[in-house]
């Protein structure tokens, strides 16, 4: 090999070390709620927010708790210390990223996942075509 590709080889190499060394917490898939107590460190939980439990926000601390039902079923009070997210009540499923204390998940970051707007344009699309035929007039073709 030339010295030109060895060294090239070598950075490439260092580079993808520091990426895994700088992501690697982060690129960790996702878990229920007794996989990040039992691992003890950061952790993603996908789930739904339990509307029928307490959900509240303390403005003097900056904490908002609600309760979660990740996939297996397991109910598991969240708190946020942050104000509650402006789409929270629309969200299909939620992500909560942070690590658990106690018996109480305690979020750094909630993604949600909201309805699509495109699922509702689509159902428009199907039937839109019917509804524009039959409100538009008939055309007249002019003959020579």
């Amino acid at each position: 090999m030339k010295p030109k590709t060895i060294v090239g080889l070598v950075v490439l190499c260092g580079f993808f070390a520091l990426l895994l060394l700088n992501f690697g917490d982060q690129v960790g898939g996702y878990m229920h709620f007794d996989e990040a107590a039992s691992s003890g460190g950061r952790a993603h939980v996908v789930g739904v927010w339990v509307q029928e439990e307490e959900t509240r926000y303390d403005p003097e601390t900056n904490l908002f708790t609600f309760h979660m039902r990740d996939e297996e079923g397991k109910t598991w009070p969240v708190q946020f210390r942050d104000p509650k997210p402006a789409s929270f009540e629309d969200a299909e499923k939620i992500v909560v990223e942070g690590s658990v204390e106690g018996t109480v998940f305690v979020a750094d970051h909630i993604l949600m996942k909201c309805p699509s707007k495109y699922n509702d344009e689509r159902a428009l699309e199907k039937s839109a075509p019917y509804e524009i035929e039959a409100a538009a007039p008939a055309r007249v073709q002019s003959g020579a």
